[in-house]
């Protein structure tokens, strides 16, 4: 695993979202983004996280933020969880692991005892010049977006 720090520069990624369409993390140049990083489509906690982004969404533009998740899902399942759960914002498809690597989020867990590879629930807010200003190493999913706008202020002064 990688261990991005916050001050560090976001690593560049491409890849495709729900739609099929190419992505690349310079599209997102002079925009604050929040990249989030989930282990997988209409799971109860993953559908809890992205519902709260849905659901203050309009707080999320306001203050100027750009949403991106990215599972190791396919395309078509995202598209399937986007039209389910009328999700607003951009998922993108990362079976390969590349972006997820990249981002060190992909390690062993432990639930119940058993050791397992997967992906670990991750946000990284990246700012206008694409600088890692702050990590959520465990989001608060019932309350991620308000977490998000308040370490902003914070981050801001």
């Amino acid at each position: 695993m990688i261990q991005l720090q916050e001050g560090d520069k976001a690593p560049a990624f491409t890849g495709r979202d729900q739609n099929g369409e190419k992505l690349s993390l310079s599209d997102y140049k002079g925009k604050k983004l929040v990249l989030y990083f989930y282990p997988e489509d209409d799971t109860p906690t993953c559908t809890i996280q992205a519902c709260n982004l849905r659901d203050n969404y309009a707080l999320l533009k306001k203050e100027g933020f750009t949403v991106l998740g990215v599972s190791p899902d396919e395309e078509k399942k995202h598209k399937k969880f986007e039209a389910k759960y009328d999700l607003p914002f951009t998922l993108v498809a990362d079976p390969e692991h590349k972006i997820i690597d990249k981002y060190g989020v992909w390690g062993e867990k432990v639930l119940y005892g058993r050791k397992y590879m997967g992906l670990h629930r991750t946000t990284f807010l990246i700012d206008e010049k694409g600088i890692i200003r702050k990590i959520f190493l465990r989001p608060k999913n019932k309350q991620h977006a308000e977490e998000i706008v308040q370490a902003w202020k914070e981050l801001a002064g």
